[in-house]
């Protein structure tokens, strides 16, 4: 029976030490298990925003390039003519040619861009009247000057009305009649005029202002618009007729390369952290991941050594001997029924 009663607590220090050190295990797996969890999450975060950056990073670029590089591609300004009218002549209202001053600036900037071609070309709405079909071709002058009055370029073009005939015009006016009552059409025709067919801008003198001159004192204008149209060769003229497969190419392009420089850098900084925990262990100096196992090892030990039964009453207990300073003399031992000297004397 007492040895039943000895034994009980053992086995049951045993189970205790047992269920202590799974819970330690799976409450260690458990750890394990949500850092490597939020390992790859923090790691999957990071991914994703560095792809995002790299994407961003590359539009960005694209955009750059493409607005810087790509010029304008088309102008229109609207042509406003000036004449006199203080003559005296019987023969025509106007004094002198309709001339017009149009400005090639947008914003304070030079809306041509230099080494490019452009073509110019002059628009005119003009009234389908007997004036204007009498009037026959007229010239038309334009000269483009830059900022200190020096003359750019030139050129002089002529224009005509389109001919049609009285019997065209009167079925034309019967078949359009409700149009032209209501408002919706006039009798009126554009004439189109080519200008420049391949202007190019001086980049040491830019073009600020061009005057265009109708050489007709007689001519009748409704309106009148100055169109530009830029020439586009090579790269310029896939940007801008294939935008949509332009902008994947070059933003592609873009984060392809910014990839590979930062892969590079990855590598580099990762070999680098490699190379200097090899030279530490070279050199016998313990690295950051030796320190950490080398503690939780003994975080570990120190929880089995509490949670083990302890054995204490079972070691003998050590006899006690009375401490001895090193100067303190230790007396002979005596033999059986010997006698010292000086207790000899004394009695």
């Amino acid at each position: 029976m007492d040895q039943e009663a000895h034994l009980r607590p053992d086995d049951a220090k045993d189970l205790f030490a047992l269920i202590s050190r799974a819970l330690q295990g799976l409450q260690d797996a458990v750890a394990t298990v949500i850092s490597h969890a939020r390992q790859k999450a923090v790691q999957g975060f990071v991914l994703f925003f560095v792809v995002t950056l790299l994407f961003l990073i590359s539009a960005f670029l694209y955009g750059s390039f493409y607005y810087s590089y790509m010029p304008l591609a088309a102008f229109h300004a609207p042509v406003h003519y000036y004449y006199r009218t203080d003559c005296e002549s019987p023969a025509s209202f106007l004094c002198s040619y309709p001339v017009a001053n149009v400005s090639l600036m947008r914003n304070k900037k030079h809306v041509l861009t230099f080494g490019q071609p452009y073509e110019m070309s002059l628009q005119l709405e003009m009234p389908d009247s007997p004036t204007n079909q009498e009037l026959g071709m007229f010239m038309i002058r334009t000269t483009c000057f830059s900022r200190g009055g020096r003359r750019v370029a030139s050129s002089a073009r002529s224009g005509v009305l389109r001919y049609r005939s009285d019997l065209l015009r009167y079925l034309g006016t019967l078949l359009f009649l409700p149009a032209f009552l209501t408002g919706v059409a006039e009798q009126k025709q554009v004439l189109q005029v080519e200008l420049f067919s391949d202007f190019t801008d001086d980049p040491y003198f830019p073009s600020m202002t061009a005057v265009i001159e109708i050489l007709s004192s007689k001519v009748q204008i409704y309106s009148s618009q100055l169109l530009i149209h830029a020439h586009f060769t090579g790269m310029r003229y896939l940007l801008f007729n294939f935008p949509l497969l332009s902008t994947m190419v070059g933003v592609s392009t873009n984060f392809i390369f910014l990839n590979g420089v930062f892969a590079l850098c990855y590598v580099r900084l990762v070999l680098r952290v490699d190379w200097r925990a090899g030279q530490m262990a070279s050199d016998g100096l313990p690295s950051d991941g030796d320190e950490n196992t080398k503690n939780h090892q003994e975080d570990a030990a120190g929880t089995e050594r509490l949670l083990s039964p302890s054995d204490d009453s079972k070691k003998p207990e050590p006899s006690e001997a009375p401490p001895t300073s090193a100067n303190e003399e230790v007396p002979p031992r005596r033999a059986h029924g010997q006698v010292d000297s000086k207790e000899t004397e004394a009695a």
